[in-house]
C-alpha cells in the first residue's frame, strides 16, 4: 500500500472481525463509500452557497456604487472602504481554496475506496472521461473559474478607488 492506502484503511480490522465475513466486510465499505460522496456533494453545495453570498454581496456593492453615482466622503473613508472591500474578496478566494482542497482529498479517498469496488466510476470512469480537466474546450473546472471571479472583483475595486482619487 502506498500513499493514502496507508492512511486510509485500518489493518486492524479485515472481513474476519464481522459477523457476517466477508459480504458484511464490503457491505460496510460500501457503506463508507456513499458516505464519502454523500459529504463531497455537501461540500460542493456549501461552496456554492458562499460563491453565491460572497457574489450578491459584491454585485450589491458594485450597484450601490453605481446608483449613488460612485464613491463619496474624505479620502481616508474611501481607503477605509477599499480595505474592507479588499479583504472580503480576500477572504473570499482563500474560503474558495480552502473547499477546492478539502474536496480534493474528499476525491482521493473516494478514488481509494474505489479500488476496492466492482467500478471505479468517479476516480477513473468520469474524471478521465472529462480529460482530467487538462483541456478547457472539453471540461472547464468550475474551480479554475471562480478563482479568478474574487481577483477581478478585488481589481475592480481598486481601480475604482484609484479613478476617485485622480
Amino acid at each position: 500500500m502506498t500513499g493514502i492506502d496507508e492512511t486510509l484503511w485500518n489493518t486492524d480490522i479485515g472481513p474476519s472481525d464481522y459477523s457476517g465475513g466477508e459480504e458484511t466486510y464490503h457491505g460496510a465499505v460500501l457503506e463508507q463509500y456513499k458516505l464519502c460522496v454523500e459529504m463531497a456533494d455537501r461540500v460542493s453545495s456549501r461552496r456554492n452557497l458562499t460563491n453565491t453570498f460572497f457574489l450578491t454581496l459584491n454585485t450589491a456593492v458594485v450597484a450601490a456604487a453605481a446608483a449613488g453615482g460612485g464613491i463619496h466622503g474624505s479620502l481616508w473613508v474611501r481607503l477605509a472602504g477599499l480595505v474592507i472591500l479588499l479583504t472580503q474578496c480576500l477572504a473570499w478566494f482563500v474560503t474558495m481554496r480552502s473547499y477546492r482542497q478539502l474536496n480534493a482529498a474528499k476525491y482521493a479517498v473516494i478514488g481509494a475506496l474505489e479500488r476496492r469496488l466492482p467500478a471505479l466510476a468517479y476516480s477513473d470512469a468520469e474524471w478521465g472521461a472529462l480529460g482530467e480537466g487538462r483541456d478547457w474546450r472539453r471540461y472547464l473546472p468550475l474551480t479554475h473559474v471562480e478563482q479568478w471571479v474574487p481577483l477581478i472583483f478585488a481589481a475592480a475595486y481598486v481601480v475604482g478607488f484609484l479613478a476617485t482619487v485622480a
